[in-house]
C-alpha cells in the first residue's frame, strides 16, 4: 500500500529539520523479534515513522523484522501500511493522525525487510548475522517467557559481540520477571551474555513527555525543590486508572494481575521521578543510581497496607461491562486482581513520615494517570470561625493522561470586602504551550536506544530493588485469597482502597476531577 502526496511538497514535510539539540541516530539495523505482533504494528512502527518525519534516523538505518509466521517483505510492508492507515480513522487509537505523511512513510517502507525465522533455531538466528553489516539493536517484542532464550540464542550465534566501531544492544520489554526470584534469574541469564551497558530494559511510561517533565519541573525550577520534603508534604498519591477491562487479553492477564503488570515498573517509575534525590547530572548512571538509592530506602510493604480487588459486572461510560471472570481466557473462580492499592514508606531524611499511596485498576469510572502531591495545611488561626478554615490543602497535580500538564490547587481571596478565601486551580496544559505532534510514547525511548542513552531505562539493581519492595505482598497473596474484594465495573475501586486512606484521615483525589 502506498500513500499519495503533493509532489510540490518536501518528501519529509512533518519535521524536515531535527528538533533543537537533537541529531540523527548513528547508522544501524533495528532487528524486531515478534515483527508480526501487536506491539510492532501499533507502537514501534508508528514511533519509527515519527522519528523519520523528525529527521532523527540515519540514511543507512534499516528495520529487519523476524517472526515465525510465513510471509515476505512485501506482505509485511503492506500489512503495516494498512495498520498505519487505520490510525487516520480511529481517534481513540494510541496513535491518531489525520493523515499519513507519504514522504515519511516511504522513507520507512524502503528500509523494511522481513525474515521468517525461529529464534529457537541456532542456525536460523546465526544466518541473521549476514544481514547485519554493522551496528544492531535487537528489540524483543515477544512474550516475556522468551526473553532469556532469545538473548541466549543471540549470544550463541555470536550476534552480541561488539567491535570498536560497532555496537550491539538488546531492548527487553516488561514484565521483567514475575517476582523477585524470577527477576534475579532473568538478570543472571541476560548478564551472562551481555554487559549491563548493552541491555535496555524498557518501560514505555518513561517515554511520555509529561513523565519526563517531572524531572524538568523538580530540578529546573527553584520554587519547587525547597517544598519537596516531609516538612511541607503531607502525602503523595500516584494513580493509573483505566476504564477498559481486560477484554481479549485474559490469557495474558490471568497469571499476571494488576500488581505485577503495573506496580514494580510503571508506578514505581513515576514514584522514582517524584521522590528520588537530585542527581549530580543527567548521565544515565547518575540518574539510575539515584533511583536505586530510593528503591533501597522503601520499607518492605506490609501486606496489611495492600488492597486487591477484581471487577464484576457494571457500566463504564454508559457501556455494559461483563465481569472479569466472564472474560475469555479467565477462570470462573479466578482470584487474579484487576485493582491494587498500596501504601509505601520511604526511610530516608527527605521522606520519613510521608506516606506514598499507589493505585491502579481496570474497568474504573475514570481514566486518569497522575501524581498528586498534597501539602500540609498552613496555620489558619487568623481564619478561625470562617469557612476559609475548612478549605482543602494545597495540591500539585502532575497530569499525565488524558490531560497533559500541571495543576496547582491553592487558596485565593474572593472579591468583596470580607477576607474570604476560595479554592482555585492554576493550570498549565502542554497543548496550550507547545505544538504537539502525534506520538505513541516510544519515540524518545527508541531514539535513546539507538544513540546509546540509557538514562530512561532500568538497571539490574533497579529491577531487583523494586521487586524486593513488593515481594512480601505477592507472597502473602499467594497463600490466601480471602482478602480479595469485588467492585462493580465503573466504580472507583473496592471499598478497602478507600479504607486504606481513611484510617490515616485521608482520601483519594477524585477520579472525575478535571
Amino acid at each position: 500500500m502506498s500513500f499519495s502526496r503533493d509532489i510540490s511538497s518536501p518528501a519529509r514535510s512533518r519535521h524536515a529539520i531535527p528538533p533543537s539539540g537533537s541529531r540523527p541516530a548513528p547508522p544501524c539495523t533495528l532487528v524486531i523479534f515478534g515483527a508480526r505482533g501487536d506491539l510492532t504494528k501499533r507502537l514501534l512502527i508508528p514511533a519509527l515513522y515519527n522519528l523519520a518525519g523528525s529527521g532523527l534516523l540515519d540514511a543507512q538505518f534499516r528495520i529487519l523484522g523476524v517472526d515465525r509466521t510465513p510471509g515476505d517483505t512485501a506482505d509485511w510492508r503492506d500489512g503495516l501500511a494498512a495498520t498505519m492507515q487505520e490510525f487516520t480513522r480511529d481517534r481513540n487509537a494510541e496513535f491518531y493522525t489525520p493523515q499519513i505523511d507519504p514522504g515519511a512513510w516511504s522513507w520507512i517502507a524502503e528500509r523494511l525487510e522481513y525474515v521468517q525465522a525461529d529464534f529457537n533455531d541456532l542456525e536460523q538466528v546465526r544466518a541473521l548475522g549476514a544481514r547485519l553489516p554493522g551496528s544492531a539493536v535487537f528489540y524483543l517484542a515477544v512474550p516475556s517467557r522468551f526473553f532469556g532464550p532469545v538473548v541466549a540464542m543471540l549470544g550463541q550465534a555470536g550476534l552480541t559481540t561488539e567491535q570498536a566501531d560497532m555496537f550491539r544492544r538488546v531492548v527487553i520489554e516488561k514484565p521483567f520477571g514475575s517476582d523477585l526470584e524470577t527477576a534475579r534469574v532473568l538478570n543472571r541469564q541476560v548478564l551472562s551474555v551481555l554487559d549491563e551497558r548493552q541491555i535496555y530494559r524498557i518501560d514505555h511510561f518513561l517515554g511520555k513527555e509529561t513523565v519526563q517533565n517531572i524531572l524538568a519541573m523538580r530540578f529546573g525550577n527553584l520554587i519547587f525543590e525547597p517544598l519537596w520534603r516531609n516538612e511541607y508534604v503531607d502525602h503523595v498519591q500516584i494513580t493509573a486508572a483505566e476504564t477498559i477491562g481486560v477484554e481479549q487479553r485474559g490469557a495474558f492477564y490471568e497469571p499476571t494481575g494488576a500488581l505485577r503488570d503495573m506496580v514494580p515498573n510503571h508506578l514505581f517509575q513515576l514514584f522514582a521521578m517524584v521522590a528520588m534525590e537530585p542527581p549530580a547530572s543527567f548521565s544515565a548512571e547518575t540518574v539510575r543510581t539515584a533511583k536505586e538509592q530510593l528503591f533501597e530506602s522503601i520499607r518492605p510493604i506490609d501486606p496489611r497496607d495492600a488492597v486487591r480487588g477484581q471487577y464484576g459486572t457494571g457500566v463504564v461510560a454508559d457501556r455494559p461491562v461483563a465481569a472479569y471472570r466472564d472474560s475469555p481466557g479467565v477462570a470462573k473462580d479466578s482470584v487474579t486482581e484487576t485493582y491494587v492499592a498500596l501504601k509505601l514508606h520511604v526511610d530516608n531524611w527527605r521522606w520519613s513520615g510521608v506516606p506514598f499511596y499507589l493505585r491502579t485498576g481496570k474497568a474504573l469510572g475514570g481514566r486518569r494517570t497522575e501524581v498528586v502531591v498534597q501539602f500540609k495545611k498552613p496555620p489558619v488561626a487568623i481564619f478561625r470561625g470562617t469557612e476559609t478554615a475548612a478549605l482543602p490543602p494545597n495540591r500539585m497535580i502532575v497530569n499525565i493522561q488524558p490531560a497533559q500538564g500541571l495543576t496547582i490547587e491553592m487558596g485565593a481571596k474572593r472579591p468583596g470586602p470580607a477576607m474570604d478565601l476560595a479554592d482555585v486551580q492554576v493550570r498549565f496544559r502542554y497543548e496550550d504551550a507547545f505544538d504537539l505532534q502525534p506520538n505513541v510514547g516510544y519515540e524518545t525511548l527508541l531514539y535513546d536506544c539507538l544513540t546509546g542513552d540509557a538514562t530512561l531505562f532500568q538497571r539490574a539493581d533497579n529491577i531487583n530493588a523494586a521487586w524486593t519492595a513488593v515481594d512480601p505482598v505477592l507472597q502473602a497473596w499467594a497463600q490466601s485469597a480471602q482478602d480479595l474484594e469485588f467492585y462493580p465495573a465503573g466504580a472507583t475501586g473496592p471499598a478497602g482502597a478507600d479504607a486504606l486512606l481513611a484510617r490515616d484521615g485521608r482520601a483519594w483525589y477524585p477520579l472525575d476531577q478535571v
